[in-house]
């Protein structure tokens, strides 16, 4: 019997860890975290366009991210664009690896 997969793309594992890791560091609690996933699963769940739990995962977090400064929308946008491009010119099957001097 093989095991479930739990996770489809390895940026879903990561988006988990670092909420649990963040947590456990004391930036938010666990209630906060489970409410602010709750409120982007009511939106990204809802209408044309649905987005996937992780999707939502991942907004959820930003969003807590930003409310607790811990970042910015613009130092979030600028990794998101980083990693982006960094995919988009990784070789076919080699891992994905960002340039932590451009990427701001």
């Amino acid at each position: 019997m093989q095991p479930s997969v739990v996770f489809a793309e390895p940026w879903e594992a990561e988006a988990f860890a670092l909420a649990v890791e963040l947590c456990a560091r004391g930036h938010f609690t666990w209630s906060e975290w489970s409410l602010a996933l709750g409120a982007q699963l009511r939106v990204g769940q809802s209408g044309e366009g649905a987005s996937s739990y992780y999707q939502c995962w991942l907004t959820a977090l930003e969003r807590l991210i930003i409310a607790k400064n811990l970042s910015d929308p613009e130092a979030i946008a600028a990794r998101t664009e980083a990693w982006a491009l960094a995919h988009q010119n990784a070789p076919h099957a080699a891992p994905v690896e960002l340039n932590c001097e451009r990427a701001g």
